[in-house]
């Protein structure tokens, strides 16, 4: 059993000597200035970036999750974060359009740069993790099933990116607690 805990750790550590440390900058460069962000992911990774919006609360921006019923509409100056494993999901497609249409900027994670929704976007993370796109035959190449690869180097790319947006805009982690809901 402990053989798999290691090549699931060994699996992500690979993912990350693959990840290109500037563009993960660059899409904190964008958060930081954006108005508002509104995230979004279907799936399993939906539930990574939605702790990924919770924790940019705490951080005291302005964030929130598609399809929740407080979502305000996006414009100009704000950022439609997506999280998009395989490269193209039809939702994730439709609301890229509306986003843009709207005057949002774009933003994909992806391992499938090549794929619809990051052509679509205005910055693109490619995040080199196997999905569901290549979990079966010869491109397989992950112990974990499907998409797990992926959505487990979402959650700790995430929380790195929020410990360089807490040093980037000077946040307290003090502050960060106080913002922490107490109805639980």
């Amino acid at each position: 059993m402990t053989d798999l805990y290691k090549a699931a750790l060994e699996e992500l550590a690979q993912v990350f000597g693959r990840l290109d440390d500037a563009a993960v900058d660059a899409l904190c460069a964008r958060i930081a200035q954006a108005r508002r962000i509104v995230v979004f992911a279907g799936g399993r990774e939906r539930l990574q970036i939605m702790g990924l919006a919770m924790r940019l609360y705490h951080m005291g921006l302005d964030a929130h999750v598609e399809g929740d019923m407080t979502t305000p509409p996006v414009g100009p100056g704000d950022l439609f974060l997506v999280a998009c494993g395989p490269g193209e999901i039809s939702t994730a497609l439709a609301l890229i359009g509306v986003a843009r249409g709207a005057g949002a900027t774009v933003a994909v994670i992806t391992a499938q740069p090549q794929g619809r929704a990051p052509q679509m976007a205005d910055l693109v993370l490619h995040l080199p993790a196997q999905t569901m796109a290549d979990d079966q035959g010869e491109a397989r190449s992950s112990v974990l099933p499907m998409g797990s690869l992926f959505e487990g180097a979402l959650f700790v790319l995430f929380e790195v990116m929020i410990l360089k947006l807490m040093a980037r805009l000077g946040t307290d982690p003090a502050a960060m607690r106080a913002r922490h809901t107490n109805l639980e």
